[in-house]
């Protein structure tokens, strides 16, 4: 048996501890980026889960991948970029494969989706309001005509007649301004302006019960777009007509109270009507909180107050309150 000279030994120690130091070394470098991959994995917005392509197991994952783990059973491995619904949710689905692990991400696109939608259908919207806003201006017109010449037992059919009209014409307006976007022209006027042109809207509503409305008496100054400021209002009345008119009581009230706070006009709007169901879709276009209605009347409301430097909001602690504020002075 060949003997190893000392000089020998000494030198293979020396190179087992060099290999020692090295493998160490390796070792901690592919820690420190296997965490770095982790953090940077972890980091991104969307969901990430990398799966090793021979049985379907998870390698590693973040923490939205782990949240949305049943989404992980709807996803199709080798198809490179999708969309799937999950959960009311959209998701856009990319894969990718190396070696012998496969890269899945989802990224939430619910928003984008939603706003390309509503995009759309402002587009159809506004076409469909030029569309009907010829022939029911015919109506408007041929219908006056029509009440100077009716008996009067026929006058208050033409007046229904004129009342649904009426009531398209706002839907239009309502729908072109959205589709536009709010464009405000500011001058100054009194509220008892305002309040002659919700009194006619008010004489113009169709409503079967006994309904008392209380507006403010004082007269004031107001600076701002009248027209703007008379759809904002009319929207939160017809309104609550309408939720009086779902209650089970033959009568109601409708309540308007001002004040003038920190430079601005503050209104609270209030009626005994039926509670308001899911006030997360108070202001999201085209959804509308009752059978009346196409759901933009509260979004238009938001942008007119927005636009005079001002906010709507429910009450604090109220629960069919709202609290509308327009800035009282010029800037």
């Amino acid at each position: 048996m060949a003997t190893i000279a000392p000089e020998e030994l000494n030198l293979l120690i020396e190179q087992t501890y060099k290999v020692e130091n090295e493998f160490n070394e390796l070792k901690a470098s592919y820690l420190h980026l296997q965490d770095t991959i982790e953090k940077v994995v972890e980091f991104l917005p969307n969901a990430i889960w990398i799966l090793n392509s021979e049985d379907a197991t998870i390698f590693l994952q973040n923490s939205h991948a782990r949240e949305l783990w049943q989404l992980l059973k709807l996803l199709r491995y080798k198809e490179e970029d999708y969309e799937v619904k999950h959960n009311n949710h959209s998701y856009l689905i990319k894969s990718s494969s190396y070696k012998d692990k496969v890269m899945l991400s989802a990224t939430d696109i619910t928003k984008q989706k939603r706003k390309e939608n509503l995009a759309t259908m402002g587009q159809m919207a506004a076409h469909l309001s030029h569309e009907i806003r010829n022939p029911t201006g015919a109506i408007s017109l041929m219908s006056s005509t029509l009440k100077k010449r009716a008996i009067p037992e026929n006058i208050p059919i033409v007046e229904e007649i004129q009342k649904s009209v009426y009531r398209i014409e706002r839907i239009i307006k309502t729908t072109l301004m959205f589709s536009k976007g709010v464009e405000i022209q500011k001058k100054e006027f009194l509220w008892s302006e305002l309040r002659e042109s919700l009194d006619m809207l008010i004489d113009y509503y169709e409503y079967s019960k006994d309904i008392v409305f209380i507006f403010p008496r004082n007269d004031f100054k107001i600076f701002g777009d009248k027209d703007l400021l008379e759809m904002l209002f009319s929207n939160f009345i017809t309104n609550a007509i309408d939720a009086i008119e779902a209650d089970e009581k033959q009568d109601g009230v409708v309540k308007i109270e001002h004040k003038i706070e920190d430079k601005k006009h503050i209104f609270t709007i209030y009626d005994s009507g039926i509670a308001i169901e899911k006030k997360g879709d108070l202001f999201e276009a085209f959804k509308s909180t009752k059978l009346k209605g196409n759901g933009l009347g509260l979004v238009l409301s938001k942008q007119i107050s927005e636009a005079h430097r001002g906010s709507v909001e429910l009450c604090d602690g109220l629960d069919k309150c709202f609290k509308i504020t327009i800035a009282a002075e010029e800037q």
